[in-house]
């Protein structure tokens, strides 16, 4: 009996330890193979660093003023009888804008240019008396300075009319009317805005350091928040005799051309002025750089041969660079890469050091230093 069980746990254990072997095998296998596993490598988009030049420009916000703008008014009080313009339209110097009751004005021209008449035949016979001394001088300077006042009276009164009749002081656009036929207007009240508007005034100021760069004529880069993506062009054409003590910052301003009239006066914009000559720069995407509070890095790709199996592929390397301006959807380096080296140019946070990689630029964004909207 003893025999029996001493035989079925000599068998218990031989199996036991037959199945240990048997497991001990299949996770030393399982080692070797998780040693020698090595992933696939990850696909990449990659951009190759090249020298770019770009252009200096000193950059200012601004705002808008029209080369001549005024809201035109009533010289003297009256009835408005008859409007002559449509709000938001275009008119030429001289243009009929608006006019005034003027009948009282009209019925007193007609007896004022009456009298004209009668002085001057009064004048003219006199004057042919006094040559025959029929007449004493004293009658003939009365007759005079009855018709130079009848002649003032009627130019009066025509200048009256004149007033009363609004006309366009010079070529532009038209703004809002603030007036109603039928109204009763006050000295000074005003009808309605004119503003020429093609070209357009810009506005800005920069740094009193920048003064020994700027010069009439040097081209500047109108751009605002009202028409995204379009860049409106202009020249430096006024500088101030004078620096702001407050700020020591120099007005200047800039003309700019404006044929669709897009640009309004009041509209708040930035302005970039382009200085002559340019600087080469290395830049590369700004989604390429790995932002970290200890330093930017990139990744650069670069060929790595395997030593086991003698095969070249393309590996990750870290490098961390300092970087300068940033223009558009690329941003300068001051250190840290070279000419001609490959950097992955999206994604730069999944990846990690000595990595392998494969490039494929089917699905890279274009880059520009002039970005549209649509592409952001």
């Amino acid at each position: 009996m003893k025999k029996r069980i001493l035989l079925a746990l000599l068998g218990v254990l031989i199996v036991a330890g037959l199945l240990a072997g048997i497991k001990a095998l299949q996770i030393s296998k399982m080692i070797d193979q998780g040693k020698a596993f090595v992933p696939p490598p990850e696909t990449v988009t990659a951009y190759q660093v090249q020298p770019q030049a770009w252009v200096d420009e000193l950059a200012a916000v601004g705002s808008l003023t029209a080369v001549q703008g005024v809201t035109v008014s009533a010289e003297t009080p009256g009835k408005i009888v008859a409007i002559a313009f449509e709000p938001g339209s275009s008119v030429r110097a001289g243009d009929l804008l608006l006019r005034q009751d003027t009948s009282t004005e009209e019925a007193r021209l007609a007896g004022a240019e009456a009298e004209v008449v009668l002085t001057q035949a009064t004048l003219e016979r006199d004057r042919a008396l006094l040559a025959e001394h029929a007449v004493a001088q004293a009658e003939y300077d009365t007759a005079l300075a009855a018709h130079s006042q009848a002649m003032a009276d009627v130019a009066q009164l025509r200048t009256v009319i004149a007033k009363k009749t609004v006309r366009a002081p010079f070529t532009g656009k038209l703004g809002i009317r603030l007036v109603n036929l039928g109204q009763m207007l006050k000295e000074g009240e005003p009808i309605v805005s004119l503003q020429t508007i093609d070209p357009i005034f810009a506005d800005f100021s920069l740094p009193q350091q920048a003064l020994s760069q700027l010069t009439t004529g040097i081209a500047v880069r109108i751009t605002t928040d009202a028409y995204p993506g379009e860049t409106f062009g202009g020249k430096i054409t006024a500088i101030n005799a004078e620096v702001d003590a407050a700020t020591r910052n120099i007005r200047l301003q800039a003309t700019v051309t404006n044929p669709q009239e897009k640009l309004l006066p009041g509209m708040f914009v930035r302005v970039a002025v382009v200085l002559p000559g340019s600087a080469e720069v290395l830049a590369i995407p700004a989604t390429a750089v790995l932002y970290a509070p200890y330093g930017d890095s990139v990744y650069v790709i670069e060929e790595h041969q395997d030593e086991k199996t003698g095969q070249t592929g393309k590996v990750l390397r870290q490098q961390f660079i300092r970087l300068g301006e940033k223009r558009g959807d690329f941003v300068a380096v001051v250190s840290g890469l070279k000419g001609n080296e490959t950097v992955v140019s999206t994604g730069a946070f999944k990846l990690r050091n000595g990595q392998a990689v494969v490039i494929d630029n089917r699905l890279a964004p274009t880059f520009s230093l002039e970005p549209k909207p649509e592409n952001n």
